[in-house]
């Protein structure tokens, strides 16, 4: 890969339309954009959003902005019995955005069969389109089949499928396996560790308090984001900034979601910031 991808995702934005999301991305000087559909994170949608039409008008944005699209960011459980029809019609979306990666949870564990009855489906849709799946690991603290790296690199190579890889975040670990805690691990060490395994990574930062996990520009809160960056320094790996700043867990990893959208200035000032940190350390490699 010549050059890396560092796109942004499009949750600060949760409560704008997407053109002015566009706009907005444009003058902090992004290149790339990764649509967020996620429920908890963002206004709440159906699978009316997905439709061949509606891909149509966001391309049509897209090429319009000037902004690329690389990954696209859709979240379900993968072991629900509806998997397969819901999760193909949003990868047919992000197809059409000309997204490479989709990104999604794997299952909680309790629907550990269903996942891999539909991810054998899955996998050979994703293969026609074009399209790597990242499973991505969770933050609300429940069990899933991926709750640290280490579960991670172990489902993708039962899978044994170059369509299916890790999307790992740091800033979804802290919450969902607190490092204090017995069953808890170091976010940045975590996220080193699972990046071989990775087509793709999300970077985000979240301050901990007695309150919860509040989601910050790069690099002013706990993760060590600057060790994770410099450590994708040394792979080929594209990435997404994502700053769900519209949100925070509470105490016991729960979204909540403020009642009115973050003001654009605010979102500008963090993304700018913190597209500066992203360029400043995957400068400084390992």
């Amino acid at each position: 890969m010549s050059e890396r991808i560092v796109s942004i995702s499009a949750a600060p934005y949760d409560g704008y339309d997407f053109p002015r999301v566009l706009e907005s991305l444009a003058a902090c000087g992004a290149t790339h954009v990764e649509p967020a559909f996620i429920v908890g994170y963002t206004e709440p949608f159906d699978e009316s959003a997905f439709t061949a039409e509606r891909g149509r008008q966001y391309a049509a944005w897209l090429a319009a902005s000037g902004l690329g699209c690389y990954a696209f960011s859709s979240h379900i459980d993968l072991g629900r019995p509806d998997a397969v029809e819901v999760f193909t019609g949003r990868m047919h979306f992000a197809a059409q955005l000309g997204a490479r990666v989709i990104n999604t949870n794997a299952a909680a564990r309790h629907l550990s069969a269903g996942f891999f009855r539909n991810i054998e489906v899955l996998a050979r849709q994703a293969e026609a389109l074009g399209l790597i799946i990242g499973l991505e690991n969770p933050g609300d603290g429940s069990d899933n089949l991926i709750n640290t790296g280490s579960d991670g690199i172990a489902l993708i190579r039962r899978l044994g499928h170059p369509a299916l890889r890790l999307n790992y975040d740091a800033g979804n670990t802290i919450s969902h396996r607190p490092f204090d805690r017995p069953d808890g691990v170091a976010p940045a060490a975590d996220a080193r560790l699972a990046l071989p395994a990775c087509a793709y990574t999300h970077i985000k930062d979240v301050r901990v308090s007695a309150d919860g996990y509040f989601f910050t520009p790069l690099g002013q809160g706990d993760i060590d984001c600057a060790a994770i960056l410099r450590a994708v320094a040394l792979t080929s790996l594209n990435l997404s900034i994502e700053l769900p700043l519209r949100l925070h867990r509470g105490p016991d990893a729960q979204p909540q979601r403020r009642p009115q959208p973050v003001p654009l200035a605010e979102i500008e000032a963090a993304l700018r910031r913190s597209l500066a940190f992203v360029e400043q350390h995957l400068s400084m490699p390992s």
